[in-house]
């Protein structure tokens, strides 16, 4: 029997007008189309960082990352790290506040959502989980399998480009046919399925249109077996992020904190590696993450690294003679970290730890396990840092960054003292933030095409208000203005508020989040996966 949702999410990662505007125009995505046409619509501004990890936590919880406690696709203790995953998430979500209320939900690859916790309903996650990621409920990722015929979160790596494409489209129908499957089976109230691969392609196809389209085409008619078995009374589409290409340089924030005596760096020791092999697009493990031996060669490399032959060195050699994506290509990843020049974080009084977090660490006395900067120090630092960096310029005379402030300015909430301490916003999102030691402060973006702070929203339904303006939506008002669709108050504890499309319910205290124990991701695929996609350098 077909169900019938009251409300329906359709999340598409990296979803802009700037990518979905040209095929409306060509009729390639009727269902979005009608759905955009119809109803009310406009721009989602994205959070800082607008990245999947932090950002899709954001959007479901209605909270900034200063009170989920997720900044990006890594969770720092000290200088160690492992992938996030929804132990770090928190805050409740919204399925778990309707929960609350006795609504159902079901929800099918929402990132950072494994392992999942116990709702009325399903729950199937999505990226940063392991390929076979626990469910709820318990065995239900074998009766999806069953049901269906097969489901995997991640594509094979190493694709050749027309499987990649086939891959796209089964994971794509594998989303779609788990949401109806499992729709059919619970009859909940609330839907949420997200496609992610609508990002991958450009991280992994950047400027093959045909292929964005053959995507989007996949997701399109996922979104119309969707509607027609469900029936929605609403439909909210939302991303977490834009995409778009990158005209501005590659900005190599550790390179430009050594120059100016922050940074300290080691070479062939225990430091975590900032740069991977010569094409930069392989995982980076320290020793802690992955314990392994090293062998007689690497143990040779290590040693040339410590007197300077590191492999920095020998890439702006190769790259010279166009020879470095030969030998990245044949040169196994172990061997070149092991010749690494690393930043050595415990020795540094201020580093980038990760791109992602858009920001700058202070390795502050009392918090971090080796500080250096003493606390009565820190906002002298910090305001030399806020500094220098908003005075950076490109090599054609353009300022790196639109905003760098303190971080105060981004995060509120319980878990800010995770944060970085200086956010650093690039400007128009077109400077490519590295935080790899090359050498040079500069270069060619290593992606042509990533994430824009302006994503996308439009909903529609009988109790939606098609006239509504949507103007200066925002990525934290979806999780109140779903809420309100199903006639469910807000948290009190929300950053967001209910767009007027719907009614607003007002708010409700809610019982405060227990976290819990965390959980290891320590999953090497995973990692892998993000590599390949440039998230981890």
């Amino acid at each position: 029997m077909d169900c019938q949702l009251q409300t329906l999410l359709v999340g598409i990662d990296a979803g802009c007008r700037s990518v979905l505007d040209p095929l409306f125009e060509d009729d390639a995505l009727p269902h979005l189309r009608s759905i955009f046409a119809e109803g009310s619509s406009g721009p989602l501004e994205s959070q800082i960082p607008p990245w999947t990890p932090s950002a899709w936590p954001s959007l479901y919880t209605g909270v900034n990352p200063g009170k989920h406690g997720v900044f990006g696709f890594l969770d720092f203790d000290g200088y160690d790290w492992d992938v996030v995953n929804a132990s770090r998430v928190r805050e409740h979500t919204l399925w778990e506040l309707l929960d609350f209320h006795d609504r159902s939900s079901v929800v099918v690859n929402a990132p950072v959502t494994h392992p999942p916790r116990a709702i009325d309903g399903a729950v199937l996650p999505g990226y940063t989980a392991p390929e076979n990621p626990r469910c709820h409920p318990e065995g239900l990722l074998n009766d999806v399998r069953n049901e269906i015929g097969g489901y995997r979160v991640y594509a094979p790596r190493n694709l050749p480009k027309d499987k990649s494409v086939e891959w796209y489209r089964r994971l794509t129908r594998m989303r779609g046919d788990a949401f109806r499957y499992l729709a059919n089976r619970f009859d909940p109230e609330f839907g949420f399925v997200q496609f992610q691969s609508t990002d991958s392609v450009f991280h992994e196809c950047p400027g093959e249109e045909d292929i964005v389209r053959a995507v989007y085409e996949a997701v399109d008619e996922q979104i119309g077996e969707i509607l027609d078995d469900c029936d929605p009374d609403t439909v909210i589409v939302a991303s977490d992020h834009g995409i778009g290409e990158y005209t501005g340089y590659e900005f190599r924030v550790n390179d430009f904190l050594c120059d100016e005596g922050y940074v300290k760096t080691v070479r062939g020791g225990e430091g975590m590696p900032s740069w991977s092999t010569i094409a930069g697009n392989q995982l980076q493990q320290g020793e802690e993450s992955s314990p392994r031996k090293q062998g007689a060669v690497e143990r040779g490399l290590t040693l040339a690294a410590k007197v300077g032959i590191t492999s920095q060195r020998i890439g702006s050699i190769l790259a010279r003679a166009g020879l470095d994506e030969f030998v990245a290509k044949r040169v196994p990843e172990n061997f070149i970290r092991a010749a690494t020049e690393q930043v050595d974080f415990s020795n540094s009084a201020a580093f980038m730890r990760d791109r992602i977090e858009c920001g700058v660490r202070i390795n502050l006395e009392g918090r971090d396990p080796d500080g250096v900067v003493p606390p009565e120090k820190y906002d002298e630092v910090r305001s030399e840092l806020v500094g220098k960096l908003d005075s950076v310029r490109t090599p054609d005379g353009k300022p790196v960054f639109e905003t760098v402030a303190p971080r105060e300015a981004f995060f509120t909430g319980p878990y800010s003292d995770e944060a970085v301490d200086v956010v650093c916003v690039p400007a128009d999102f077109d400077q490519f933030l590295s935080a790899q030691l090359r050498g040079q402060q500069f270069g060619p973006p290593r992606e042509p095409w990533n994430h824009k702070l302006n994503g996308i929203f439009a909903a529609t339904g009988a109790n939606i208000d098609a006239d509504a303006t949507l103007s200066d939506a925002h990525l934290f008002d979806v999780a109140p203005t779903i809420l309100a669709s199903l006639g469910v108050p807000a948290s009190d504890r929300m950053d967001g508020r209910v767009l007027p499309i719907v009614e607003a319910v007002g708010e409700q205290s809610y019982p405060a989040y227990d976290a819990g124990e965390t959980v290891e991701t320590d999953d090497e695929r995973v990692e892998a996966r993000l590599a390949d996609l440039g998230y981890l350098e």
